[in-house]
């Protein structure tokens, strides 16, 4: 039983965060042509496509898949609880399926800004993945950048964003119910 949880975590944890990215590289305006940009949108169109139909875009927010997440988180939720024999009401459900959506689109902002960092000290010449990465984590790092200091080529945003959003994490472990356990 604790290997089936462990692979239906695993799998609904990927296509949750394909969809997050796929919202995100739209709403960034990331190279669609990327091959990074390419698998996402390929991975998700099949389950994508048929919400647009439905569910309009507004003002270049993607809210068929913002949809989808939501459901597939829910889903997620609702299949893990009942594996382990709870049920919670739908309200509870979709309660928490909101805070999970919200939780782990910071989550991958956090891996995404920790990969970039990486790749940095790593790579020596950008990769696609790497213009991709940048084109994500720039409207976040854009700001703290303007407010710090010229250090002479050393980059600390990536240090002071991963210390706001785990301050903004403490805040909701405090403030939101079940926020801690998701």
């Amino acid at each position: 039983m604790e290997a089936l949880l462990i692979l239906l975590n695993f799998v609904f944890d990927t296509f949750f965060m394909l969809l997050i990215l796929r919202v995100w590289l739209q709403a960034v305006r990331a190279d669609f042509y990327n091959p990074l940009s390419q698998f996402v949108v390929k991975v998700t169109n099949p389950v994508v496509i048929p919400f647009r139909r439905v569910i309009p875009g507004i003002k270049g927010i993607d809210l068929a898949t913002i949809a989808v997440a939501f459901i597939v988180a829910v889903a997620k939720l609702y299949t893990i609880s009942s594996l382990q024999g709870s049920a919670p009401d739908i309200g509870l459900l979709l309660y928490l399926g909101l805070l999970y959506l919200v939780k782990e689109s910071g989550y991958l902002l956090f891996v995404v800004m920790l990969i970039m960092a990486l790749m940095s000290w790593v790579v020596q010449h950008p990769t696609p993945i790497q213009m991709v990465f940048g084109q994500l984590t720039e409207p976040f790092l854009r700001p703290i950048r303007r407010i710090l200091p010229d250090l002479g080529g050393i980059d600390l945003s990536v240090v002071i964003a991963f210390l706001l959003l785990s301050m903004i994490n403490a805040f909701f472990n405090t403030t939101i119910p079940y926020w801690y356990a998701l």
